[in-house]
């Protein structure tokens, strides 16, 4: 397993917030028009780990900051005991966002991952946009985090 570096918590945070965008009040996940319901930046459980529920509390942004906060530990921890060649501070905050947003098995199957074990860096960075498609469908959303991601894996530092 790797350590996770000191920075790279708070700077995934800053990455996806923009993305995920806030709200304080549940909704249904945009691709699939239904479950699960999230809230905050993304998140598909309340503050005391309950499944969100169009009944489920509104949130600050401060409470929300620390439920991604929280959701973003089991992302680092999937990254930390999947990968296994060294990462820049830079590929973890792209792959932290990857994963919170694909999920960890999604991402422990993935052809990404597999060559980036491999040790195939350049390889690795072109597959966050195979991961841009609903239903076939190019999602503009998607494609823009897929490209931010791909940036800031290689180390391009891209913004949204």
């Amino acid at each position: 397993m790797q350590p996770i570096p000191g920075n790279v918590p708070g700077a995934a945070a800053k990455f996806i917030e923009p993305f995920e965008g806030f709200s304080a009040l549940p909704y249904p996940d945009p691709v699939s028009g239904g479950e699960p319901f999230t809230i905050g930046y993304g998140s598909t459980t309340d503050f005391h780990g309950n499944p969100v529920t169009l009944g489920t509390p509104p949130v600050s942004p401060a409470l929300a900051s620390l439920m991604l906060m929280r959701d973003l530990q089991q992302a680092l921890l999937t990254i930390a005991n999947a990968v296994k060649v060294p990462l820049t501070s830079d590929e973890w905050v792209a792959l932290a966002s990857f994963v919170y947003n694909v999920g960890s098995g999604n991402f422990a199957s993935s052809t990404l991952l597999k060559l980036l074990n491999s040790g195939q860096y350049s390889a690795a960075a072109e597959q966050f946009q195979r991961w841009d498609l609903h239903n076939g469908q190019v999602i503009s959303g998607l494609l823009k985090r897929r490209e931010a991601e791909a940036a800031e894996f290689e180390g391009n530092n891209a913004t949204t």
